[in-house]
């Protein structure tokens, strides 16, 4: 795996038939849809791929198959992050064992922390993780946003870069500025429609949730902005825009983001949609309007 990580890198859904059984069929054409789609590499078992929610045995039986899918054309990094720091372990040493190259942790989600703490996690967790590691901001779900000192100890300890998924541009700016002198240590948005401010000011690119529906656009979106092609990338943000307003915002549940992403690739016959307690699939009206945004976006992005 070539450092710095680069280009669009989709935080892959966990395609399911029901809570404890893998939809084989749909992820081997997931796996096919992605890497066709010209991404860069793929992250599985983060927030999108509902980790939290899954068993121990159904991760690791996601992570051996689309180790075997994927065959080395591309990265695999596997999302360790877990309440329990013997647990991260175990799915390290498992990636590590079926073929990933990398794995990604935030920190500890359910007991609130310090800085302090999550400084003393990181010291004892990256010298043990058997692959290299990727640091992941997410304070809506860990309650903890990572100050710059711990992401700079971090990076000192061995990470390779750092997933920035709090939404905050000037927080992500200060982290570009801040490693500008490492190249090898990855920046990377976790906001798609930061995709250009992203590489245009030194970042390295993106783990877009859309490019599981529609890779080939958010790799377009990405070398608009390697390019510089600001006439393109306007006309690229305002469909980025459109999936905000329209696949991303069927519900006011804060899980629409997954539950539509997931209607879209059903839609797409892609794979299924089932949704891992305790979230549940779009049905019914919700689901018809999934269908529309889909007919209606496929002129544009398919």
């Amino acid at each position: 795996m070539e450092l710095p990580l680069r280009g669009i890198i989709p935080p892959v859904i966990t395609p399911l038939l029901d809570n404890n059984t893998l939809d084989v069929k749909g992820l081997e054409n997931l796996v096919e849809h992605l890497v066709s789609g010209g991404v860069h590499g793929l992250f599985i078992l983060g927030t999108t791929g509902e980790a939290p929610s899954l068993s121990y045995k159904l991760r690791k039986e996601f992570i051996k198959r689309t180790c075997e899918l994927t065959n080395h054309r591309i990265p695999v990094m596997v999302g360790i992050t877990d309440t329990s720091f013997d647990g991260s372990l175990e799915i390290a040493e498992y990636s590590q064992s079926a073929g990933a190259d990398a794995v990604v942790v935030a920190p500890p989600y359910y007991m609130p922390i310090s800085q302090s703490e999550l400084t003393f996690y990181l010291e004892k967790l990256i010298p043990k993780s058997p692959l290299p590691l990727l640091l992941y901001n997410m304070p809506s779900h860990t309650k903890l946003q990572m100050a710059l000192k711990t992401v700079k100890t971090g990076k000192e300890l061995g990470a390779i870069g750092i997933k920035d998924s709090s939404g905050d541009m000037f927080y992500q700016t200060t982290l570009i500025e801040e490693f500008k002198s490492s190249p090898e240590f990855a920046i990377i948005a976790g906001t798609e429609l930061f995709i250009p401010e992203t590489v245009l000011q030194g970042g390295h690119g993106a783990i877009a949730g859309g490019a599981n529906m529609f890779p080939r656009f958010f790799v377009d979106f990405y070398e608009a902005s390697l390019a510089r092609d600001f006439e393109k990338i306007s006309k690229l943000r305002e469909i980025n825009m459109l999936l905000y307003n329209t696949i991303y915002n069927v519900s006011k549940n804060s899980s629409k983001y997954i539950r539509g992403i997931k209607c879209v690739l059903n839609t797409l016959g892609i794979c299924n949609d089932y949704a891992a307690f305790p979230l549940s699939r779009y049905e019914g009206e919700d689901r018809q309007k999934i269908e529309q945004y889909v007919a209606d976006l496929k002129g544009i992005l398919i």
